[in-house]
């Protein structure tokens, strides 16, 4: 069974986080939702959105160190908002693992700000083409995305384990890929069907 990590703090994106939680657990995906810890946290497991809607993690942050120590998933997926993503930008075991994901060749997967504010931070996207809410491109450091190019005006790209969207509206579309790219195009076929998808 595939498995996928993803990173959940304070401030979070709702529609960019839940959906891909959604869909890959449609898909057979066993997924993880990782409550980060920031200075905005009164419970390890309750993460609020940016919308105030606040969700419950399934794991805390020592847990999931505990339970990914040895063994990384098959995705780790950073979700945007501008809070969340600055928010798990300044954990360093969060960028550490993504990185150690991207050299695994596991897929990493982030939307809206989180590939600037987040991704950049941990020099895989230098030499790649990606995209990111539109202005955030401008957030980043030069020498952390040496080489790479900034798509504007497309949902999601991805390039080599790396796919990243654009924002909020391109939610689905960015889901559809990490489906297909994690289960296959014939299951992405059934979730485009079962969720009544044009």
């Amino acid at each position: 069974m595939k498995s996928a990590v993803v990173f959940l703090a304070d401030g979070f994106e709702e529609v960019e986080a839940l959906t891909p939680v959604d869909y890959l657990r449609r898909a057979g995906v066993e997924v993880f939702t990782v409550a980060v810890p920031s200075s905005t946290m009164n419970d390890p497991y309750i993460v609020m959105g940016s919308h105030k809607i606040p969700v419950i993690a399934d794991m805390n942050f020592d847990e999931f160190k505990q339970e990914f120590e040895t063994e990384l998933p098959d995705l780790v997926f950073a979700p945007g908002g501008m809070n969340g993503s600055k928010n798990l930008a300044a954990n360093e075991e969060v960028l550490s693992f993504i990185k150690k994901c991207s050299e695994g060749s596991k897929q990493v997967a982030a939307i809206c700000a989180a590939p600037a504010l987040v991704l950049s931070k941990t020099g895989i996207l230098k030499g790649k083409n990606w995209t990111c809410y539109p202005g955030m491109e401008d957030e980043v450091d030069a020498d952390d995305v040496e080489d790479s190019t900034s798509c504007a005006n497309v949902p999601f790209v991805t390039d080599g384990n790396i796919t990243t969207g654009r924002g909020a509206g391109a939610a689905e579309e960015f889901t559809m890929e990490l489906v297909k790219i994690l289960c296959g195009e014939e299951v992405s076929e059934k979730i485009r069907q079962g969720t009544c998808q044009r």
